[in-house]
């Protein structure tokens, strides 16, 4: 297919620490879309690395910190695992170029989008910021069993550092379906 007869796919890219409420919004937008949109998560990506290469150098490195008297846990990413990412942010790209419309969960430190910005230049990107309060998502982070607690804490001042959205929510506000309504009608998805 030629360069310029390539569809052009819609990309809304979620963005926020974990446990914000990407993957439900995500899920509740792919239910209220006019079109069919896919719906991408890097848990996905970091479920691939083999188990072998956590607390690896190579993968990733999880560091106990204390943060005030809280537990804080910094994530340290090595070769395979920065790898992964890069090849999951090209995958999505490729997937766009074959005119798939996207819903990108993602937890974004430096430089990041910027990568998914000039992977996806000819698409529509929709950028959006998943927020909640600290006490939101540690309490969320608690409650679900299945996170590392102290990843939010540490999370929390670096995801939305530097990044700049085209729409901003709020889970500690809104429900998952109401943020999704919100993306829908701010982008007319």
């Amino acid at each position: 297919m030629a360069e310029n007869t390539r569809p052009r796919a819609r990309i809304v890219i979620l963005n926020g620490v974990g446990s914000a409420g990407k993957s439900s919004i995500a899920k509740a937008l792919q239910a209220i879309a006019a079109d069919f949109y896919l719906h991408v998560a890097m848990d996905a990506f970091v479920e691939m690395l083999p188990a072998s290469s956590f607390d690896t150098a190579d993968g990733l490195t999880f560091r106990q910190l204390d943060d005030n008297g809280k537990l804080s846990i910094q994530i340290e990413t090595g070769a395979l695992a920065a790898r992964t990412f890069r090849g999951m942010r090209h995958a999505i790209a490729a997937m766009a170029d074959q005119g798939n419309n996207m819903i990108i969960d993602d937890v974004m430190l430096a430089g990041d989008m910027a990568e998914y910005e000039t992977l996806l230049a000819r698409h529509d990107l929709c950028r959006v910021g998943v927020f909640a309060s600290l006490a939101t998502l540690e309490a969320r982070e608690q409650a679900r069993g299945d996170r590392m607690i102290g990843l939010a804490r540490w999370q929390y001042d670096r995801v939305h550092a530097g990044n700049s959205y085209d729409l901003e929510v709020n889970t500690d506000k809104l429900s998952p379906n109401d943020c999704a309504l919100q993306i829908k009608r701010h982008f007319g998805l």
